[in-house]
């Protein structure tokens, strides 16, 4: 029982999140802030729900996290959302070189990316970039975040663009 509490519980504070961050969930547009990348795309929701998991394979690259207000907010509240997947994708070999630079760094992995259905049914799919995400510990990061972050910033593009192809 207890198990079964604590898994609706977050599942609540995700569909809580969600509707902060999303403000009106009636509308998936985005207003992207600096750093945002938003990737239009021809695919529906759940289709690029299951196509960034493959292409992130493909990428050498692993799902880290997934959470979903679209999934809680029906679970918990019975109330249906327009669909929106957070998905963090990293890999140990990213996560140790960002640990040999910046041990503050490793508060920002896994780099997540948002997808969003539209109204026409269409998704998109957006993310901050590696160099925006870690921007902050390039001080202590140096030349070594830096360049990490440069890396990370060409895979996700292509992963993104690859997941958004059709």
């Amino acid at each position: 029982m207890q198990v079964l509490f604590n898994g609706l519980s977050r599942l609540a504070v995700l569909a809580i999140a969600a509707f902060l961050i999303l403000g009106n969930p009636v509308h998936a547009q985005l207003n992207t802030p600096d750093g945002w990348v938003v990737v239009e795309s021809s695919h529906s929701y759940a289709d690029l729900v299951e196509r960034v998991p493959e292409v992130a394979k493909a990428n050498k690259i692993g799902v880290v996290t997934k959470a979903s207000a679209t999934l809680g907010a029906k679970a918990v509240l019975d109330k249906t959302i327009p669909g929106n997947m957070v998905i963090g994708l990293y890999h140990p070999r990213f996560a140790v070189r960002m640990l040999e630079a910046s041990i503050a760094a490793g508060i920002e992995a896994p780099i997540r990316v948002y997808i969003t259905e539209n109204n026409d049914g269409t998704a998109d799919l957006s993310y901050k970039t590696p160099s925006h995400v870690f921007a902050p510990y390039m001080d202590e990061g140096g030349d070594k975040l830096r360049q990490l972050a440069t890396e990370l910033d060409q895979l996700f593009d292509k992963l993104v663009t690859e997941a958004a192809a059709n």
